[in-house]
């Protein structure tokens, strides 16, 4: 039987694709490594998840594996035998965080279980931190990991207004299946981009305040990705970097001041303010 948990569970959630739940995930994973935790990264987009092509892993097991497993011999059953090793060498100190993979191939999304991903979760918490990198639907398995988590990281980029639509649907369903508000924390990705939509609008519109604004920089992600590394390598004195490394700090111990941006001209002719009745 699974021990009670301990872990921080901290999920990656997004009512749409591109909003960068991977980069994401993959980031916060790194950051609290590099703060000395022991972490856990599990991809749980089951048909399109990405993190092991990002990091350039070639895992020999995947959680299908680890499920059928644990089904035919639930004592003997070691969770740690699944997991695949992210490592980076550096002068003098080894970096690595653990990752369990999706399934190999698309269909066997369809043999997961939602009860056996929660055992394995629970299993999981010998860990400091889980990440947990959800695919962009209120399924079951997806609910279930939200109320397993200890806080929900609820992602969005307001460049498009049916993005905001979703978010605002996304935010109201979460409140709606009583999640505390306090666990809900909204990051807004790409926030100093060029786009028509205002952040602080999207603000007004949700009655809640951006937990986080991580910054848009797409040739430091684009470096990343290219070589496999988190950016605390690839770049590591990029601005996204340092928003990810004090993203952590607010989930740990060692907390960061973090620099608030002026807030943008919120005059009543901005665009969402036009629309906001859509909404209502």
């Amino acid at each position: 039987m699974a021990q009670a948990r301990s872990s921080i569970i901290i999920c990656i959630f997004s009512t749409s694709s591109g909003n960068g739940k991977t980069i994401t995930a993959i980031n916060l994973a790194a950051s609290l490594t590099k703060e000395g935790y022991a972490v856990c990264l599990i991809d749980l987009d089951l048909q399109f998840g990405d993190i092991i092509n990002y990091l350039k892993l070639k895992p020999k097991f995947t959680i299908e594996d680890a499920q059928l497993q644990l089904q035919r011999d639930p004592e003997k059953f070691n969770v740690k035998d699944y997991l695949t090793e992210y490592t980076h060498e550096n002068p003098g100190h080894e970096f690595k965080f653990s990752v369990l993979a999706p399934p190999e191939r698309i269909y066997d999304a369809y043999n997961i279980e939602v009860a056996k991903v929660v055992e394995i979760v629970e299993r999981l918490n010998y860990f400091d931190f889980i990440v947990l990198d959800l695919g962009a639907v209120f399924s079951a398995l997806n609910l279930a990991m939200l109320d397993l988590s200890t806080i929900i990281n609820f992602l969005v980029v307001v460049d498009f207004l049916p993005s905001v639509k979703n978010f605002k649907i996304g935010y109201d369903t979460l409140i709606r299946f009583e999640y505390e508000e306090s666990k809900i924390r909204l990051v807004e990705n790409r926030a100093d981009s060029q786009k028509l939509i205002n952040g602080h609008d999207v603000e007004r519109l949700l009655g809640e305040s951006f937990f986080h604004r991580l910054p848009n920089d797409f040739p430091s992600v684009n470096k990343s990705i290219l070589a496999g590394e988190p950016l605390i390598f690839a770049a590591p004195n990029s601005k996204l970097t340092n928003s990810f490394i004090e993203l952590a700090g607010r989930y740990t111990n060692k907390q960061r001041q973090i620099i608030q941006t002026e807030p943008d001209d919120q005059s009543s002719g901005s665009l969402l303010s036009k629309i906001f009745s859509v909404f209502k």
